[in-house]
């Protein structure tokens, strides 16, 4: 038994620093601050981000931060994504800021759901409705939703919201209307005035420390910030119907540009990128098949003009049926990401001075230039340096690359043009008549 005890006095003593270490660390680790930035039309790509944050704050223990700027949610169920907010086992703040940020339908439904609302000076709060940005934001009922944020509010200890905003509030409206809890310019500001106030959570109310260490006898406070990854940041950009719009108009023209080469180049596999770019973003907003298909009919109608060389009833009609399809295609989304006129307007004009004047001058451009190098089949001319396989050779009074297409061909030898690749001339030595030859200039 001695022995035994003496062995467990033993561990004790070794066990012990380590413990007391181990402990201390754990005292003097940083709380911690995740701030979550959500800007734009809330999509899938950044619904997935926001909820991958929660996850993440909520398994190292983090403050959530969230810099909200929004009209509301894309095709997304707004009230699951505000319950995960509201569920979350960390302080979660959400902020509208910096000015001018707005938070609109979904974006208020967060405010709600959140252990404190925010909001910067400046900054604009509502309306409510629609909380989605596509049809499918209009089918859930006002009593329903005032329902919910009451819930929200009692479990929360915060005080109901004296009316739900139908028109953009200020940020003091806002805060009158308990709507938000109070103001801050900027995130530092924001992190010194939530320092040491009680956040509620589903878990329990927590203190916050979040202000930042000005002097080394001050806790640390590990702030970090996160947004989309590359090609998330890409993803998000093209859910958009203004950029899905310039994405296809700009993507059909290059590629009718490309159809007036003789190749196939750049211009091409870039059209074909952006319409890649553009199909992605028609499966993330919804749009109108017959708005679209207007869109191509117009720009088919307009370039087969190009194809007849003339400024005829197809580009007009064409244009017609452009403009008609460009206020077609995403007509059924909100208001505040629907395709502005200016920019229909505009597109509009291009499309006819390119369609119309620009394509056309280029194609009869090319075609003259491939009537003249045919016209050199045959004639007679002379290598100005060795030929092996490519060099210089004068024909028709110009100089051009040549190509010898049976080994070397010595400068000064009379050649026949026997074809014509592009700008290359391809030559043979020519033993026939010199009268053929053409002079050389004086």
């Amino acid at each position: 038994m001695r022995r035994i005890g003496f062995v467990m006095l033993m561990l004790l003593a070794v066990t012990s620093p380590a413990i007391a270490r181990g402990q201390a660390s754990g005292a003097a680790e940083a709380p911690r601050v995740l701030v979550v930035k959500v800007d734009g039309s809330i999509d899938r790509t950044v619904a997935s981000y926001l909820r991958e944050s929660l996850d993440a704050a909520e398994a190292d223990g983090s403050t959530v931060i969230v810099q909200l700027d929004t009209a509301g949610t894309l095709d997304q169920d707004a009230v699951a994504l505000a319950q995960r907010i509201h569920d979350a086992t960390v302080p979660v703040i959400v902020w509208v800021g910096p000015s001018p940020a707005k938070a609109a339908g979904a974006g208020v439904l967060f405010m709600y759901a959140s252990s404190e609302a925010v909001v910067a000076p400046g900054a604009g709060i509502g309306p409510l409705e629609p909380l989605d940005l596509t049809p499918a934001g209009t089918g859930i009922a006002t009593s329903a939703i005032a329902n919910l944020v009451s819930g929200w509010a009692r479990d929360f200890g915060k005080p109901n919201p004296l009316a739900f905003p139908a028109a953009p509030l200020p940020a003091q409206a806002a805060i009158d209307g308990h709507v938000a809890q109070f103001a801050a310019a900027s995130i530092p500001d924001l992190l010194d005035k939530l320092d040491g106030t009680m956040a509620p959570t589903t878990g329990g109310d927590v203190i916050l420390h979040t202000k930042i260490a000005r002097s080394a006898s001050e806790t640390p406070v590990d702030v970090r910030f996160t947004g989309l990854g590359p090609v998330d940041r890409v993803l998000h950009a093209m859910a958009s119907p203004a950029a899905i719009y310039v994405l296809l108009v700009l993507g059909f023209a290059a590629i009718a540009f490309e159809l007036t080469q003789p190749g196939f180049g750049f211009a091409g596999f870039s059209g074909i990128g952006m319409l890649a770019l553009g199909v992605y973003g028609l499966t993330v907003v919804p749009s109108s098949w017959i708005g679209l298909g207007l869109l191509v009919l117009g720009i088919v109608g307009m370039a087969a003009d190009v194809v007849l060389r003339r400024l005829g009833p197809l580009t007009f009609g064409g244009l017609l049926a452009f403009v008609l399809g460009s206020v077609l295609a995403f007509r059924a989304v909100a208001l505040p990401i629907r395709i502005s006129p200016w920019l229909i307007g505009f597109f509009a004009a291009s499309s006819l001075l390119y369609y119309g004047f620009a394509l056309t001058v280029a194609t009869q451009s090319r075609e003259r230039i491939t009537s003249t190098q045919r016209g050199l089949v045959g004639l007679v001319g002379e290598a100005r340096g060795e030929l092996k396989p490519e060099g210089p050779v004068f024909v028709k009074g110009a100089l051009w690359r040549g190509r010898s297409g049976d080994g070397p061909i010595p400068a000064g030898t009379r050649v026949r043009v026997r074809a014509v690749e592009g700008l290359v001339l391809r030559v043979e030595p020519d033993p026939g008549d010199p009268s053929r030859e053409f002079p050389e200039p004086d």
